[in-house]
Protein backbone atom coordinates (compact mmCIF):
# COMPACT_ATOMS: atom_id res chain seq x y z
CA UNK A 1 0.00 0.00 0.00
CA UNK A 2 2.70 2.50 1.18
CA UNK A 3 4.53 1.07 -2.10
CA UNK A 4 1.59 2.61 -4.78
CA UNK A 5 1.38 5.70 -2.66
CA UNK A 6 4.61 6.35 -3.15
CA UNK A 7 4.11 5.53 -6.83
CA UNK A 8 1.24 7.33 -7.37
CA UNK A 9 3.08 10.28 -5.46
CA UNK A 10 6.13 10.19 -7.91
CA UNK A 11 4.14 9.83 -11.24
CA UNK A 12 2.33 12.67 -9.80
CA UNK A 13 5.70 14.77 -9.43
CA UNK A 14 7.37 13.78 -12.84
CA UNK A 15 4.08 14.85 -14.51
CA UNK A 16 4.04 18.15 -13.23
CA UNK A 17 7.52 18.36 -13.66
CA UNK A 18 6.86 17.27 -17.24
CA UNK A 19 3.95 20.05 -17.38
CA UNK A 20 6.34 22.74 -16.19
CA UNK A 21 9.35 21.50 -18.36
CA UNK A 22 6.74 21.71 -21.69
CA UNK A 23 5.80 25.46 -20.10
CA UNK A 24 9.23 27.05 -19.87
CA UNK A 25 11.42 25.30 -22.61
CA UNK A 26 9.24 27.44 -25.53
CA UNK A 27 9.21 30.61 -23.00
CA UNK A 28 12.84 30.67 -22.23
CA UNK A 29 13.28 29.84 -26.29
CA UNK A 30 11.08 33.52 -26.88
CA UNK A 31 12.83 35.01 -24.16
CA UNK A 32 16.41 34.60 -25.94
CA UNK A 33 14.63 35.68 -29.07
CA UNK A 34 13.61 38.66 -28.04
CA UNK A 35 16.99 39.68 -26.20
CA UNK A 36 18.91 39.89 -29.76
CA UNK A 37 16.25 43.20 -30.35
CA UNK A 38 17.77 45.00 -27.50
CA UNK A 39 14.69 46.14 -25.84
CA UNK A 40 12.71 46.06 -22.80
CA UNK A 41 11.35 42.69 -22.00
CA UNK A 42 7.91 41.83 -20.14
CA UNK A 43 7.10 38.39 -19.39
CA UNK A 44 3.63 36.93 -18.87
CA UNK A 45 3.55 32.92 -18.45
CA UNK A 46 -0.39 32.46 -20.51
CA UNK A 47 -0.11 34.19 -24.25
CA UNK A 48 -3.44 36.13 -24.20
CA UNK A 49 -4.72 34.61 -27.28
CA UNK A 50 -4.68 30.84 -25.81
CA UNK A 51 -8.62 29.55 -26.08
CA UNK A 52 -9.18 28.54 -22.58
CA UNK A 53 -7.59 31.53 -21.35
CA UNK A 54 -10.19 34.00 -23.55
CA UNK A 55 -12.90 32.29 -21.34
CA UNK A 56 -10.92 32.57 -18.01
CA UNK A 57 -8.46 35.67 -17.91
CA UNK A 58 -11.14 37.89 -16.54
CA UNK A 59 -12.43 35.87 -13.91
CA UNK A 60 -9.28 34.64 -12.58
CA UNK A 61 -7.26 37.95 -12.73
CA UNK A 62 -9.17 39.95 -9.97
CA UNK A 63 -9.36 36.80 -7.73
CA UNK A 64 -5.21 36.29 -8.14
CA UNK A 65 -5.18 40.60 -7.80
CA UNK A 66 -7.26 40.21 -4.22
CA UNK A 67 -5.65 37.49 -2.88
CA UNK A 68 -2.45 38.57 -4.03
CA UNK A 69 -1.92 42.38 -3.88
CA UNK A 70 1.39 42.34 -4.42
CA UNK A 71 0.90 40.91 -7.53
CA UNK A 72 -1.10 44.33 -8.92
CA UNK A 73 1.43 46.03 -10.55
CA UNK A 74 3.14 42.87 -11.82
CA UNK A 75 3.10 42.43 -15.63
CA UNK A 76 1.59 39.20 -15.38
CA UNK A 77 -1.53 41.38 -13.98
CA UNK A 78 -0.76 44.20 -16.17
CA UNK A 79 -0.64 42.99 -19.79
CA UNK A 80 -1.94 39.51 -19.29
CA UNK A 81 -5.93 39.74 -20.48
CA UNK A 82 -7.46 41.10 -23.68
CA UNK A 83 -7.71 44.55 -24.24
CA UNK A 84 -5.03 45.43 -21.61
CA UNK A 85 -3.82 48.18 -24.12
CA UNK A 86 -7.29 50.12 -23.43
CA UNK A 87 -6.26 50.56 -19.43
CA UNK A 88 -2.83 51.00 -19.74
CA UNK A 89 -2.38 53.42 -23.07
CA UNK A 90 0.24 55.15 -23.22
CA UNK A 91 1.99 54.28 -19.82
CA UNK A 92 4.25 51.73 -20.74
CA UNK A 93 5.85 53.24 -23.41
CA UNK A 94 6.54 56.09 -21.44
CA UNK A 95 7.62 53.85 -19.04
CA UNK A 96 10.08 51.50 -21.10
CA UNK A 97 10.07 53.46 -24.65
CA UNK A 98 8.92 53.28 -28.03
CA UNK A 99 9.38 49.93 -28.75
CA UNK A 100 9.16 47.26 -25.81
CA UNK A 101 8.67 43.29 -26.15
CA UNK A 102 5.95 40.92 -24.40
CA UNK A 103 7.33 37.61 -23.73
CA UNK A 104 4.90 34.69 -23.64
CA UNK A 105 5.15 30.57 -23.95
CA UNK A 106 3.58 31.23 -27.46
CA UNK A 107 4.59 34.43 -28.69
CA UNK A 108 6.92 37.29 -28.93
CA UNK A 109 4.93 40.35 -28.76
CA UNK A 110 6.88 43.41 -29.79
CA UNK A 111 5.01 46.91 -29.61
CA UNK A 112 5.24 49.85 -31.43
CA UNK A 113 4.38 53.55 -30.12
CA UNK A 114 6.71 55.17 -32.55
CA UNK A 115 4.43 56.79 -35.80
CA UNK A 116 6.65 56.90 -38.05
CA UNK A 117 8.17 53.31 -37.27
CA UNK A 118 4.34 52.09 -37.62
CA UNK A 119 4.24 53.78 -41.00
CA UNK A 120 7.42 52.45 -42.03
CA UNK A 121 5.86 49.05 -40.89
CA UNK A 122 2.45 49.79 -42.84
CA UNK A 123 4.76 51.14 -46.11
CA UNK A 124 6.79 47.85 -45.98
CA UNK A 125 3.50 45.84 -46.21
CA UNK A 126 3.27 41.94 -46.70
CA UNK A 127 6.71 41.27 -48.01
CA UNK A 128 8.76 42.00 -44.79
CA UNK A 129 5.53 42.30 -42.58
CA UNK A 130 2.70 40.36 -43.50
CA UNK A 131 -0.60 40.10 -41.49
CA UNK A 132 -0.03 37.51 -38.50
CA UNK A 133 -2.42 35.24 -39.88
CA UNK A 134 -2.10 32.68 -36.69
CA UNK A 135 -4.33 35.31 -34.87
CA UNK A 136 -7.19 35.60 -37.65
CA UNK A 137 -7.36 32.05 -38.22
CA UNK A 138 -10.01 32.09 -35.67
CA UNK A 139 -11.90 33.37 -38.66
CA UNK A 140 -11.73 30.84 -40.55
CA UNK A 141 -15.25 29.42 -39.38
CA UNK A 142 -16.68 29.23 -43.08
CA UNK A 143 -13.75 28.52 -44.81
CA UNK A 144 -10.07 30.62 -45.71
CA UNK A 145 -11.21 34.36 -46.36
CA UNK A 146 -9.37 37.79 -46.97
CA UNK A 147 -8.84 37.71 -42.84
CA UNK A 148 -6.78 34.33 -43.03
CA UNK A 149 -5.02 34.38 -46.26
CA UNK A 150 -1.40 35.44 -47.13
CA UNK A 151 0.43 35.44 -50.08
CA UNK A 152 -0.50 34.84 -54.13
CA UNK A 153 -3.83 33.85 -52.50
CA UNK A 154 -4.50 37.16 -50.52
CA UNK A 155 -4.21 38.92 -53.31
CA UNK A 156 -6.82 37.18 -55.55
CA UNK A 157 -8.88 37.32 -52.30
CA UNK A 158 -8.44 41.27 -51.94
CA UNK A 159 -8.82 41.49 -55.59
CA UNK A 160 -12.21 39.80 -55.89
CA UNK A 161 -13.58 41.24 -52.45
CA UNK A 162 -12.78 44.82 -53.54
CA UNK A 163 -15.04 44.25 -56.48
CA UNK A 164 -17.86 44.18 -53.92
CA UNK A 165 -17.19 47.71 -52.41
CA UNK A 166 -18.19 49.77 -55.04
CA UNK A 167 -20.37 53.22 -55.44
CA UNK A 168 -23.77 51.39 -55.57
CA UNK A 169 -23.35 49.57 -52.93
CA UNK A 170 -22.32 52.41 -50.96
CA UNK A 171 -25.79 53.72 -52.13
CA UNK A 172 -27.68 50.76 -50.53
CA UNK A 173 -25.68 51.10 -47.91
CA UNK A 174 -26.70 55.19 -47.53
CA UNK A 175 -30.50 54.91 -48.42
CA UNK A 176 -31.30 51.27 -45.57
CA UNK A 177 -29.17 53.36 -43.13
CA UNK A 178 -31.57 56.08 -43.48
CA UNK A 179 -34.69 54.10 -43.42
CA UNK A 180 -33.81 52.06 -40.53
CA UNK A 181 -32.35 54.76 -38.71
CA UNK A 182 -35.59 56.93 -38.80
CA UNK A 183 -37.72 53.58 -37.82
CA UNK A 184 -34.90 53.40 -34.79
CA UNK A 185 -35.12 57.34 -33.04
CA UNK A 186 -39.22 56.78 -33.52
CA UNK A 187 -38.61 53.55 -31.10
CA UNK A 188 -36.20 54.93 -29.41
CA UNK A 189 -38.01 58.34 -28.62
CA UNK A 190 -41.05 56.11 -27.07
CA UNK A 191 -38.64 54.36 -24.77
CA UNK A 192 -38.45 56.88 -21.48
CA UNK A 193 -35.64 55.63 -20.33
CA UNK A 194 -34.37 53.97 -23.55
CA UNK A 195 -31.78 50.90 -22.38
CA UNK A 196 -31.10 49.18 -25.41
CA UNK A 197 -28.96 51.21 -27.22
CA UNK A 198 -26.30 48.17 -27.99
CA UNK A 199 -28.64 45.83 -29.08
CA UNK A 200 -30.52 48.20 -31.19
CA UNK A 201 -27.53 49.38 -32.98
CA UNK A 202 -26.10 45.50 -33.83
CA UNK A 203 -29.78 44.84 -34.97
CA UNK A 204 -29.71 48.31 -37.02
CA UNK A 205 -26.19 47.31 -38.74
CA UNK A 206 -27.03 43.81 -39.27
CA UNK A 207 -29.86 44.94 -41.37
CA UNK A 208 -27.95 47.36 -43.11
CA UNK A 209 -25.57 44.19 -43.75
CA UNK A 210 -28.42 41.56 -44.92
CA UNK A 211 -29.07 44.14 -47.59
CA UNK A 212 -25.94 45.12 -48.71
CA UNK A 213 -24.44 41.60 -48.61
CA UNK A 214 -27.51 39.52 -49.55
CA UNK A 215 -29.81 41.94 -51.09
CA UNK A 216 -31.82 41.36 -48.23
CA UNK A 217 -34.46 43.89 -46.40
CA UNK A 218 -36.19 43.52 -42.60
CA UNK A 219 -37.59 46.09 -40.96
CA UNK A 220 -36.11 47.48 -38.01
CA UNK A 221 -37.70 46.56 -34.85
CA UNK A 222 -36.83 47.41 -31.14
CA UNK A 223 -35.31 45.22 -28.41
CA UNK A 224 -39.10 45.21 -26.60
CA UNK A 225 -40.47 44.38 -30.27
CA UNK A 226 -38.79 41.76 -31.31
CA UNK A 227 -40.44 38.01 -31.19
CA UNK A 228 -37.98 34.82 -30.18
CA UNK A 229 -37.00 33.08 -33.24
CA UNK A 230 -35.97 29.63 -33.86
CA UNK A 231 -32.04 30.70 -34.59
CA UNK A 232 -32.06 27.43 -36.96
CA UNK A 233 -34.73 29.13 -39.06
CA UNK A 234 -33.95 32.10 -39.80
CA UNK A 235 -30.81 33.52 -41.42
CA UNK A 236 -31.12 37.19 -39.23
CA UNK A 237 -31.09 35.04 -35.74
CA UNK A 238 -28.54 32.76 -36.93
CA UNK A 239 -26.17 35.43 -38.05
CA UNK A 240 -26.38 36.83 -34.68
CA UNK A 241 -26.40 34.21 -32.54
CA UNK A 242 -22.97 33.36 -34.30
CA UNK A 243 -21.85 36.96 -34.11
CA UNK A 244 -22.85 37.11 -30.36
CA UNK A 245 -20.94 33.67 -29.33
CA UNK A 246 -17.91 33.62 -31.63
CA UNK A 247 -15.49 33.04 -28.37
CA UNK A 248 -17.20 29.86 -27.90
CA UNK A 249 -16.83 29.38 -31.86
CA UNK A 250 -13.00 29.88 -31.21
CA UNK A 251 -12.52 28.68 -28.04
CA UNK A 252 -14.30 24.74 -29.32
CA UNK A 253 -14.17 25.56 -33.45
CA UNK A 254 -17.28 24.75 -35.39
CA UNK A 255 -15.85 20.61 -35.87
CA UNK A 256 -16.21 20.38 -32.47
CA UNK A 257 -19.50 21.28 -31.93
CA UNK A 258 -21.22 19.65 -34.55
CA UNK A 259 -19.44 16.59 -34.04
CA UNK A 260 -20.61 16.48 -30.40
CA UNK A 261 -23.93 18.26 -31.22
CA UNK A 262 -26.11 15.60 -29.43
CA UNK A 263 -24.00 15.94 -26.18
CA UNK A 264 -24.05 19.75 -26.10
CA UNK A 265 -25.72 21.76 -23.28
CA UNK A 266 -28.41 23.88 -24.61
CA UNK A 267 -26.84 27.22 -25.50
CA UNK A 268 -23.80 25.43 -27.36
CA UNK A 269 -26.62 23.48 -29.34
CA UNK A 270 -28.18 26.68 -30.39
CA UNK A 271 -24.48 28.02 -31.12
CA UNK A 272 -23.69 24.73 -33.63
CA UNK A 273 -27.88 25.10 -35.24
CA UNK A 274 -26.96 28.72 -35.77
CA UNK A 275 -23.67 28.11 -38.10
CA UNK A 276 -25.41 25.29 -39.57
CA UNK A 277 -28.15 27.60 -40.26
CA UNK A 278 -26.30 30.05 -41.81
CA UNK A 279 -24.05 27.86 -44.07
CA UNK A 280 -27.45 26.08 -45.35
CA UNK A 281 -28.13 30.13 -46.42
CA UNK A 282 -25.03 31.19 -48.00
CA UNK A 283 -25.63 27.67 -50.09
CA UNK A 284 -28.82 28.37 -51.27
CA UNK A 285 -27.99 32.08 -52.44
CA UNK A 286 -24.78 31.16 -53.61
CA UNK A 287 -26.79 28.22 -55.74
CA UNK A 288 -29.20 31.39 -56.73
CA UNK A 289 -27.06 33.47 -57.90
CA UNK A 290 -24.99 30.73 -59.95
CA UNK A 291 -28.30 29.90 -61.82
CA UNK A 292 -28.60 33.62 -62.42
CA UNK A 293 -25.36 34.08 -63.83
CA UNK A 294 -25.91 30.91 -66.42
CA UNK A 295 -29.51 32.27 -67.48
CA UNK A 296 -29.69 34.92 -69.86
CA UNK A 297 -31.08 37.52 -67.66
CA UNK A 298 -32.47 38.32 -64.18
CA UNK A 299 -33.55 40.96 -61.78
CA UNK A 300 -31.25 40.10 -59.53
CA UNK A 301 -28.29 40.39 -61.95
CA UNK A 302 -29.31 44.06 -61.29
CA UNK A 303 -28.66 44.47 -57.32
CA UNK A 304 -25.29 45.22 -56.01
CA UNK A 305 -24.60 43.23 -53.10
CA UNK A 306 -21.31 41.90 -52.15
CA UNK A 307 -22.78 37.96 -52.22
CA UNK A 308 -23.48 38.84 -55.79
CA UNK A 309 -21.02 40.76 -56.68
CA UNK A 310 -18.67 38.03 -55.24
CA UNK A 311 -19.76 35.53 -57.21
CA UNK A 312 -19.65 37.07 -60.44
CA UNK A 313 -16.31 39.07 -59.77
CA UNK A 314 -14.98 35.17 -58.81
CA UNK A 315 -16.79 33.93 -62.26
CA UNK A 316 -15.51 36.35 -64.67
CA UNK A 317 -12.00 35.40 -63.67
CA UNK A 318 -9.44 33.51 -64.63
CA UNK A 319 -9.70 29.72 -63.12
CA UNK A 320 -6.08 30.08 -61.17
CA UNK A 321 -8.06 33.62 -59.77
CA UNK A 322 -10.92 32.58 -58.86
CA UNK A 323 -12.62 31.74 -55.08
CA UNK A 324 -13.66 28.69 -54.16
CA UNK A 325 -16.56 28.16 -53.27
CA UNK A 326 -15.84 27.75 -49.57
CA UNK A 327 -13.73 30.73 -49.90
CA UNK A 328 -16.92 32.50 -51.22
CA UNK A 329 -18.86 31.63 -47.59
CA UNK A 330 -15.49 32.16 -45.65
CA UNK A 331 -15.39 35.91 -46.93
CA UNK A 332 -18.95 36.51 -46.63
CA UNK A 333 -18.52 35.71 -43.06
CA UNK A 334 -15.87 37.52 -42.32
CA UNK A 335 -17.35 40.79 -43.85
CA UNK A 336 -20.44 40.04 -41.95
CA UNK A 337 -18.54 40.07 -38.67
CA UNK A 338 -16.19 42.66 -39.49
CA UNK A 339 -18.87 44.89 -40.79
CA UNK A 340 -21.70 44.41 -38.07
CA UNK A 341 -19.78 44.31 -34.41
CA UNK A 342 -17.24 46.66 -35.43
CA UNK A 343 -20.21 49.10 -36.81
CA UNK A 344 -22.63 48.46 -34.00
CA UNK A 345 -19.81 48.64 -30.63
CA UNK A 346 -18.54 51.96 -32.50
CA UNK A 347 -22.17 53.49 -32.83
CA UNK A 348 -23.02 52.29 -29.31
CA UNK A 349 -19.52 54.26 -28.05
CA UNK A 350 -20.75 57.49 -30.33
CA UNK A 351 -24.09 57.77 -28.79
CA UNK A 352 -23.25 57.87 -24.91
CA UNK A 353 -20.30 60.24 -25.86
CA UNK A 354 -22.89 62.11 -27.56
CA UNK A 355 -25.55 61.87 -24.52
CA UNK A 356 -22.72 63.08 -22.08
CA UNK A 357 -21.67 65.90 -24.78
CA UNK A 358 -24.50 68.31 -25.59
CA UNK A 359 -21.91 70.74 -27.29
CA UNK A 360 -21.15 68.37 -29.63
CA UNK A 361 -24.73 67.15 -30.67
CA UNK A 362 -25.47 71.21 -30.99
CA UNK A 363 -22.20 71.57 -33.27
CA UNK A 364 -23.40 68.91 -35.89
CA UNK A 365 -27.26 69.24 -36.21
CA UNK A 366 -25.61 73.17 -37.33
CA UNK A 367 -23.89 71.47 -40.31
CA UNK A 368 -26.57 68.80 -40.98
CA UNK A 369 -29.29 72.35 -40.96
CA UNK A 370 -26.76 73.44 -43.33
CA UNK A 371 -25.95 70.70 -45.33
CA UNK A 372 -29.65 68.78 -45.42
CA UNK A 373 -32.47 71.77 -44.21
CA UNK A 374 -34.43 71.57 -41.20
CA UNK A 375 -37.89 69.76 -42.70
CA UNK A 376 -36.28 67.81 -45.58
CA UNK A 377 -37.28 64.52 -45.59
CA UNK A 378 -34.25 62.20 -45.02
CA UNK A 379 -35.80 59.57 -48.33
CA UNK A 380 -34.90 62.62 -50.84
CA UNK A 381 -30.99 63.04 -49.01
CA UNK A 382 -28.55 61.86 -51.46
CA UNK A 383 -25.56 60.05 -50.97
CA UNK A 384 -23.63 61.66 -53.85
CA UNK A 385 -24.39 65.21 -53.04
CA UNK A 386 -24.92 64.72 -49.10
CA UNK A 387 -22.32 62.21 -47.66
CA UNK A 388 -19.13 64.23 -48.84
CA UNK A 389 -19.97 67.23 -47.04
CA UNK A 390 -20.82 65.69 -43.59
CA UNK A 391 -17.68 65.88 -42.51
CA UNK A 392 -18.69 66.95 -38.44
CA UNK A 393 -20.68 63.07 -38.94
CA UNK A 394 -17.84 61.54 -39.81
CA UNK A 395 -15.67 63.24 -37.11
CA UNK A 396 -17.66 61.92 -34.56
CA UNK A 397 -16.76 58.47 -36.13
CA UNK A 398 -13.15 59.47 -36.27
CA UNK A 399 -13.15 60.82 -33.06
CA UNK A 400 -14.90 57.54 -31.72
CA UNK A 401 -12.46 55.19 -33.29
CA UNK A 402 -9.46 57.08 -32.02
CA UNK A 403 -9.99 56.33 -28.63
CA UNK A 404 -11.90 53.24 -28.94
CA UNK A 405 -10.40 51.20 -31.97
CA UNK A 406 -12.68 47.44 -32.03
CA UNK A 407 -10.45 45.45 -33.77
CA UNK A 408 -6.24 46.16 -32.96
CA UNK A 409 -4.00 45.32 -36.17
CA UNK A 410 -1.08 43.57 -36.04
CA UNK A 411 1.92 42.28 -38.44
CA UNK A 412 4.18 39.86 -38.10
CA UNK A 413 7.82 38.80 -39.42
CA UNK A 414 6.90 35.48 -40.61
CA UNK A 415 10.87 34.02 -41.86
CA UNK A 416 12.90 37.09 -42.33
CA UNK A 417 14.50 39.46 -39.91
CA UNK A 418 13.70 43.47 -41.25
CA UNK A 419 15.23 46.05 -39.61
CA UNK A 420 12.69 48.76 -38.12
CA UNK A 421 14.36 52.16 -37.04
CA UNK A 422 12.77 53.19 -34.12
CA UNK A 423 13.20 56.74 -32.84
CA UNK A 424 17.66 57.37 -33.18
CA UNK A 425 17.53 53.20 -32.30
CA UNK A 426 17.88 50.31 -35.03
CA UNK A 427 16.04 47.18 -34.11
CA UNK A 428 16.39 43.98 -36.19
CA UNK A 429 13.14 41.92 -35.37
CA UNK A 430 13.87 38.10 -35.51
CA UNK A 431 11.79 35.32 -36.94
CA UNK A 432 8.22 34.66 -35.96
CA UNK A 433 7.93 37.98 -34.13
CA UNK A 434 4.01 39.74 -33.79
CA UNK A 435 4.80 43.01 -34.05
CA UNK A 436 1.59 45.63 -33.10
CA UNK A 437 1.58 48.98 -33.92
CA UNK A 438 0.63 50.48 -29.96
CA UNK A 439 -2.43 51.94 -31.27
CA UNK A 440 -3.86 52.75 -27.75
CA UNK A 441 -1.04 54.55 -27.12
CA UNK A 442 -0.22 56.47 -30.76
CA UNK A 443 -3.88 57.14 -31.08
CA UNK A 444 -4.08 58.84 -27.54
CA UNK A 445 -0.60 59.73 -26.81
CA UNK A 446 -0.27 63.60 -25.52
CA UNK A 447 2.85 64.16 -27.69
CA UNK A 448 0.76 63.76 -31.11
CA UNK A 449 -2.82 64.19 -29.95
CA UNK A 450 -2.16 67.52 -27.14
CA UNK A 451 -3.14 67.74 -23.39
CA UNK A 452 -6.31 66.84 -24.45
CA UNK A 453 -5.60 63.32 -26.10
CA UNK A 454 -7.71 61.59 -23.40
CA UNK A 455 -10.76 63.44 -24.04
CA UNK A 456 -13.69 62.85 -26.71
CA UNK A 457 -13.86 65.96 -28.98
CA UNK A 458 -14.62 65.56 -32.53
CA UNK A 459 -14.05 69.27 -33.35
CA UNK A 460 -10.27 68.55 -33.50
CA UNK A 461 -11.20 67.12 -37.16
CA UNK A 462 -12.77 69.55 -38.66
CA UNK A 463 -11.06 73.34 -38.77
CA UNK A 464 -12.47 76.30 -38.55
CA UNK A 465 -13.07 76.13 -42.36
CA UNK A 466 -14.35 73.14 -42.78
CA UNK A 467 -11.70 71.55 -43.77
CA UNK A 468 -10.50 68.07 -42.85
CA UNK A 469 -7.45 67.92 -40.67
CA UNK A 470 -5.49 64.84 -41.29
CA UNK A 471 -3.45 63.21 -38.63
CA UNK A 472 0.33 62.68 -38.68
CA UNK A 473 0.64 59.86 -40.66
CA UNK A 474 1.14 56.56 -38.08
CA UNK A 475 -0.82 58.17 -35.01
CA UNK A 476 -4.77 56.92 -36.35
CA UNK A 477 -4.81 53.17 -37.36
CA UNK A 478 -8.61 53.01 -36.76
CA UNK A 479 -9.11 50.84 -40.20
CA UNK A 480 -5.37 49.96 -40.11
CA UNK A 481 -3.18 51.04 -42.68
CA UNK A 482 -1.47 49.59 -46.17
CA UNK A 483 -2.03 47.54 -48.74
CA UNK A 484 -3.91 45.28 -45.60
CA UNK A 485 -6.09 47.85 -44.74
CA UNK A 486 -9.65 47.66 -44.08
CA UNK A 487 -11.68 46.84 -47.59
CA UNK A 488 -15.02 47.84 -46.02
CA UNK A 489 -13.91 51.83 -45.03
CA UNK A 490 -15.77 53.62 -46.99
CA UNK A 491 -19.00 50.84 -46.28
CA UNK A 492 -18.66 51.93 -42.63
CA UNK A 493 -18.64 55.43 -42.50
CA UNK A 494 -21.74 55.66 -45.23
CA UNK A 495 -23.67 53.89 -42.55
CA UNK A 496 -22.37 55.51 -39.53
CA UNK A 497 -22.70 58.78 -41.32
CA UNK A 498 -26.05 58.56 -42.73
CA UNK A 499 -27.74 56.82 -39.03
CA UNK A 500 -26.35 59.57 -37.19
CA UNK A 501 -27.74 62.23 -39.66
CA UNK A 502 -30.94 60.75 -39.11
CA UNK A 503 -30.48 61.35 -35.05
CA UNK A 504 -29.34 64.22 -34.87
CA UNK A 505 -30.94 66.69 -37.16
CA UNK A 506 -34.35 66.58 -34.85
CA UNK A 507 -33.20 64.82 -31.95
CA UNK A 508 -31.12 65.34 -28.92
CA UNK A 509 -29.81 62.33 -26.28
CA UNK A 510 -29.16 62.92 -22.46
CA UNK A 511 -29.00 60.39 -19.73
CA UNK A 512 -31.66 59.82 -17.48
CA UNK A 513 -30.93 60.96 -14.07
CA UNK A 514 -30.42 58.76 -10.73
CA UNK A 515 -32.04 60.22 -7.54
CA UNK A 516 -31.38 63.89 -6.73
CA UNK A 517 -28.20 63.93 -9.47
CA UNK A 518 -28.38 66.65 -11.66
CA UNK A 519 -28.18 66.22 -15.53
CA UNK A 520 -24.08 67.34 -14.85
CA UNK A 521 -23.81 65.10 -13.06
CA UNK A 522 -25.42 62.38 -15.09
CA UNK A 523 -23.21 63.01 -18.04
CA UNK A 524 -20.36 62.39 -15.50
CA UNK A 525 -21.34 59.39 -14.94
CA UNK A 526 -21.81 58.50 -18.44
CA UNK A 527 -18.43 59.30 -19.31
CA UNK A 528 -16.84 57.39 -16.25
CA UNK A 529 -18.97 53.93 -17.30
CA UNK A 530 -17.35 54.24 -20.86
CA UNK A 531 -14.01 54.45 -18.91
CA UNK A 532 -14.33 51.89 -16.58
CA UNK A 533 -16.92 49.46 -18.13
CA UNK A 534 -15.64 49.11 -21.65
CA UNK A 535 -13.48 45.53 -22.40
CA UNK A 536 -12.44 43.62 -24.75
CA UNK A 537 -14.40 40.30 -25.57
CA UNK A 538 -13.63 39.84 -28.80
CA UNK A 539 -14.02 43.05 -30.26
CA UNK A 540 -13.61 46.07 -27.82
CA UNK A 541 -17.11 46.96 -26.63
CA UNK A 542 -19.07 48.40 -23.51
CA UNK A 543 -20.08 45.65 -21.48
CA UNK A 544 -23.79 46.90 -19.59
CA UNK A 545 -24.70 49.96 -21.19
CA UNK A 546 -28.29 49.12 -20.56
CA UNK A 547 -27.66 49.65 -16.80
CA UNK A 548 -27.09 53.50 -18.22
CA UNK A 549 -30.55 54.44 -19.42
CA UNK A 550 -30.77 57.37 -22.10
CA UNK A 551 -33.55 59.79 -22.93
CA UNK A 552 -33.83 61.07 -26.57
CA UNK A 553 -36.12 64.62 -27.14
CA UNK A 554 -37.01 66.50 -30.07
CA UNK A 555 -34.89 69.01 -30.69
Amino acid sequence: MAFLAVALYATAVAWLAGLALFWALPLLRNYASARKMGVPIRVIPIDHTNPLWLLLDRKVLPVIARLLPFTRKSSFLRYNYRGWEMRERWAPHHEMGDVFTIVTPKEVWLYLGDPDAVADMFRRGRDEFPRCTRLTEMLNVFGPNISTAEGAQWRTHRKLVATCFTEQNNEIVWSEAINLATDMIRYWSTRKPLTSVDSDARTLSLHVLSRAAFGKSFRFEGHDERKAENSSKSYKESLQTILENCILIVAFGPQTLARWKSYLPKKLARVQEACDAFQKYMTSVYEAEKAASAGASSSSRHDHNLMTSLVRASQASESKAALTEQEIYGNMFVLNFAGHDTVSHTFTFAVYFLAAHPEVQDWVADELHQVLGPGSDPADWSYTRDFPKLKRCLAVLYETLRLYTPVPTSKWTDKASPALKVGDKTVTIPPNTIVLPSYACIQTDPRYWGDDSLSWRPQRWVDINEEWVAPRKGTFVGWSDGARDCPGKKFSQVEFVAALAVMLRDWVVEPATFGRETLADARKRVLDVIEKESTMILLLQMIHPERTPLVWKRR
